[in-house]
């Protein structure tokens, strides 16, 4: 019973912001713009008509009804590449926000709270990564241990939170005094529960939407290794698309504009999601 009203409040809280976001059209057109990129990532193998490490054309065509995006130096399929790109950054940008989530959210709550020694410790843990310099840790991290999607995950997640921290943290702590946290504290809740049930709910929105800022931040991060050579080379992104095409953009001006385009338009969509979510936070404390 206790699962099952759990279940319904969190559903109606839910459909309560998600109606909000859907009437706010900044955080609309990002929405709608990301959930078509989600689209194209997960039916890219049935989008893409080809391999994009094949090579199927006359190296350098231009785009035309064959080509749509036209191929690249040596006759692959640009189309083919930008299409699933866009799932391979997609999966860095959620694997990176899922880390981001967790720790920033687990350590804000904690630090916020229970505040004393444990909010000192944590602040000043946080402070020591955010000092970390995310891009030149990745190069050296790939440099020690090879190119690879799970390690760049790894690197950006441990090193993207502290922002998120901070945030979920500040919103802690204006929380935790209020007449609903109290009247919950008279009732005999534990504070486990007061935490998941009264504090953490409130905090999402807010969290939400740094995490989005978060996530244009990492895709932009990736883009740049891969266009300097430090991607996976056994996977295609927009970033390894747009590094190919250097060599080229007099000559190619489709190598590089249409792997920026859509970078530009993913980036794009997180930071109109984010920008929605700051409107509805900002219509909700008036």
């Amino acid at each position: 019973m206790a699962s099952s009203t759990r279940a319904s409040r969190i559903g109606s809280v839910a459909k309560h912001w998600l109606g909000r976001l859907v009437r706010t059209p900044t955080a609309a057109i990002g929405a709608s713009l990301l959930l078509f990129l989600i689209v194209v990532a997960a039916l890219g193998d049935q989008i893409a008509p080809h391999d994009p490490f094949i090579i199927v054309g006359p190296p350098l065509s231009a785009p035309d009804g064959t080509f749509l995006m036209g191929t690249d130096d040596l006759g692959r399929d640009l189309f083919s590449g930008v299409v699933l790109g866009t799932r391979t950054s997609l999966v860095i940008a959620g694997g990176v926000g899922t880390l981001v989530m967790l720790i920033g959210t687990t350590i804000g709550l904690a630090a916020g709270y229970w505040g004393g020694i444990a909010d000192d410790i944590l602040m000043r843990l946080t402070e020591l990564f955010q000092v970390i310099p995310r891009f030149f840790l990745a190069i050296v991290i790939i440099a020690l241990f090879g190119a690879g999607l799970d390690r760049l995950i790894i690197v950006l997640g441990l090193t993207s939170w502290t922002t998120l921290a901070r945030i979920v943290r500040a919103q802690t702590l204006s929380l935790r005094e209020r007449e609903f946290v109290e009247a919950a504290r008279s009732i005999g809740a534990s504070e486990p529960r007061i935490v998941q049930h009264e504090i953490l709910p409130n905090v999402m929105p807010a969290a939400l939407a740094m995490l989005a800022l978060v996530m244009g931040q990492v895709l932009l991060l990736e883009a740049s290794l891969g266009f300097l050579g430090l991607g996976d080379p056994n996977t295609i992104s927009w970033g390894y698309l747009a590094g190919q095409a250097q060599r080229f953009l007099r000559v190619a001006w489709w190598l590089s504009v249409f792997p920026g385009l859509a970078l530009i338009a993913a980036v794009l969509a997180f930071n109109l999601l984010a920008d929605g979510l700051n409107d509805l936070l900002a219509r909700r404390s008036d």
